[in-house]
């Protein structure tokens, strides 16, 4: 398959060596003719609201939710969680958003950036080591959400971390750093197969 990789802001290149380590053309998208050429496309972590900016100036915000309407896979991970949310808590002012999974999603719910931190938790049913840096959360999702791995916070409390909708998957962790491929290969044979004719 050919995934594309938003590579505006953030952590592109490490997700790139991802989709390659596990067997897939990843190409760079920045323009609309770079989005039109490829199967799929992840958006990684980063700064939400650049990203969303960026995009819009690049002229490939909207085409990224016309792709994502009509049925792209997609997956995004940390700041690409919080741009597939339909909704956002403590977004900046008229943060806009590519949307499509029907989530409630926590900015930075975790704390600021020296309160990024690893956690082992157990993501589609298998134990993993995830890396949270400034992460969201999800607070509530709609009946067709699918959550996939979730954070103890204590007391009892656990929220959402990892969560699909149809052909779209989003973790509030980043996969890319830890060199583990099963996310990334649980998109690409589990989410895209599925998606992609």
């Amino acid at each position: 398959m050919k995934i594309g990789v938003l590579a505006l802001q953030g952590d592109f290149r490490e997700h790139i060596e991802a989709v390659k380590a596990s067997g897939h053309a990843g190409l760079s998208v920045r323009r609309p003719e770079e989005l039109e050429e490829v199967d799929a496309l992840i958006l990684p972590g980063g700064e939400s609201t650049a990203i969303a900016l960026l995009a819009q100036t690049f002229q490939i915000f909207q085409p990224i939710r016309d792709r994502i309407a009509s049925g792209m896979p997609v997956y995004g991970s940390c700041a690409g969680m919080i741009l597939l949310a339909d909704r956002i808590i403590y977004g900046v002012q008229d943060q806009a958003t590519f949307g499509g999974i029907d989530m409630t999603v926590r900015r930075n719910a975790f704390g600021r950036q020296v309160d990024s931190f690893e956690s082992d938790l157990k993501f589609n049913g298998e134990p993993l080591r995830a890396v949270f840096i400034r992460a969201p959360w999800v607070e509530e999702v709609g009946e067709k959400v699918v959550v996939l791995s979730e954070v103890d916070l204590g007391d009892g409390v656990r929220r959402p971390v990892a969560v699909r909708q149809g052909s779209l998957l989003a973790t509030s962790f980043h996969p890319e750093l830890t060199g583990d491929l099963r996310v990334h290969r649980y998109f690409f044979d589990q989410v895209c197969a599925g998606a992609i004719k």
